[in-house]
């Protein structure tokens, strides 16, 4: 069997996260247990995509107003290390901008 992946929150990260409706916070836990056990590339999420292929994802958490979104970076392949850098909402998302 494959070992996990270790998925990390960034100090912002973790701090949005703790600020997110309790119902949010369970998708971003069932997110990271999905990176944990298949790894960065989650395809089976609603809008997965690359921001910088084959290092930064994202992937929206729920659809609607506000629709929440997630972004993650693999840190190391090697050591399979995955860090997450934003949760939140759309409107907030850096998807423009480096984020991490």
């Amino acid at each position: 069997m494959d070992e996990k992946w270790e998925v990390f929150f960034t100090r912002k990260a973790n701090k949005q996260l703790k600020i997110l409706p309790n119902r949010i916070q369970d998708i971003v836990l069932t997110l990271v247990k999905d990176i944990e056990i298949y790894g960065p590339v989650r395809g089976n999420w609603s809008n997965f995509g690359w921001l910088v292929k084959g290092k930064c994802y994202h992937c929206h958490l729920k659809k609607g107003r506000p629709t929440y979104v997630a972004f993650w970076e693999v840190i190391d392949g090697n050591i399979k290390m995955v860090e997450v850098n934003y949760v939140g909402t759309h409107e907030k998302a850096p998807y423009s901008k480096k984020a991490y």
